[in-house]
């Protein structure tokens, strides 16, 4: 069977280069004689993994030296309540809502202190990003917090909002690694791999290290504590190593590909084939409001359920799969991460003008 066109929201499309080399190594990783599922964590090989995966990381990122990568199991959702257990400090701190994801790591933070919704688009079912230029931030605010790419609702922070001197700490899930970014304007960014990066089951946290402090909240279980995965060098526990494995594997086809400013040219290339051809549709149209669009998640609807559910069965057995919309919103969704080819989308267009043809 051939491979289809995988446009999940997470877990999703890797490169397919990726996926050949991996399997290529599965029975023998560079000689060991057994896979890097059944080494030690403990090992020489592995460690190297480790090492590598994390300077690769670096590296496309341009972290400063000021910062810590951890690789963290338990993806974004653990996040959210690790976040507040390392960072509040006065117990106090602001969130901008804009989409499902933010709305949990608000609700979890209020089990913890005084969290405060400063902005929301939820209005509008979360299908813009709203102003941020001047936030009536707390004074006593530990940090302030966004969910920067929003993968249901399909919209983007393209201009970081004015936390007023406060810690930004961003939720990068769903655009993490799909164009450069400035990691010193954040204190912490995070994001689960399972969207652009590897298969489920772990998160990155970037974090400056004046962050990481013995002075957490009562309750925060060792493991959720960031100097405990710092001072380890993520190997507190063993880590999800074959995650941290396939991660280092397309870090390293990221910089084979040029880095983060040749994706973000692919990636705004890709979203504007799909998007140009949503705005000239007399079925199809976006949800999104035009400059708050993501270039990694795109939502559409016709309007009708009954047709919506019609298109993404006849796409499916035309090879593109997993265009159903989240459960939360209906409708479809493409997601058009790093790994999805041109052509892949390009590919989809025909068929929807097809589809648009017939119905």
């Amino acid at each position: 069977m051939s491979r289809v066109y995988n446009f999940s929201a997470g877990p999703a499309v890797l490169p397919e280069e990726v996926l050949r080399e991996a399997a290529e190594e599965m029975l023998d990783y560079q000689g060991t004689g057994m896979s890097v599922m059944e080494m030690s964590h403990r090992s020489k090989a592995f460690e190297n993994i480790l090492n590598e995966a994390e300077q690769d990381l670096r590296e496309l990122m341009r972290i400063p030296e000021n910062y810590k990568v951890l690789f963290m199991q338990g993806g974004a959702h653990l996040q959210f309540a690790a976040i507040p257990m390392n960072l509040m400090k006065n117990r106090v701190a602001d969130y901008i809502i804009t989409g499902q994801w933010a709305k949990k790591a608000f609700k979890e933070a209020q089990i913890y202190g005084k969290a405060n919704a400063i902005a929301s688009s939820e209005d509008e079912t979360f299908s813009y990003i709203p102003d941020c230029s001047d936030l009536p931030v707390s004074p006593d605010a530990d940090y302030v917090y966004i969910c920067e790419n929003n993968t249901i609702y399909g919209t983007k922070f393209h201009t970081l909002p004015n936390t007023k001197g406060k810690i930004l700490v961003s939720d990068v899930s769903s655009c993490f690694l799909s164009e450069p970014v400035d990691v010193s304007k954040y204190g912490l960014l995070y994001g689960g791999v399972q969207k652009n990066i590897g298969p489920a089951g772990m998160a990155i946290v970037i974090i400056r290290e004046d962050l990481i402090t013995e002075d957490t909240l009562p309750c925060t279980p060792t493991y959720m504590k960031y100097k405990i995965h710092a001072d380890a060098n993520s190997l507190y526990n063993t880590p999800n190593c074959y995650c941290i494995y396939m991660c280092g594997k397309v870090f390293k086809w990221l910089k084979k590909q040029g880095g983060l400013g040749v994706m973000k040219g692919r990636n705004e290339e890709k979203a504007a084939v799909l998007y140009d051809f949503l705005d000239g549709s007399r079925l199809f149209h976006g949800t999104v409001r035009k400059e708050d669009r993501s270039l990694m998640n795109v939502p559409f609807v016709t309007g009708d359920k009954e047709l919506d559910a019609k298109f993404v069965k006849e796409a499916e057995s035309a090879g593109f799969v997993n265009l159903k919309g989240h459960r939360s919103v209906g409708g479809m969704r493409a997601s058009i991460y790093n790994a999805m080819p041109l052509e892949g989308v390009k590919a989809l267009v025909e068929f929807m003008k097809k589809f648009e043809e017939e119905n």
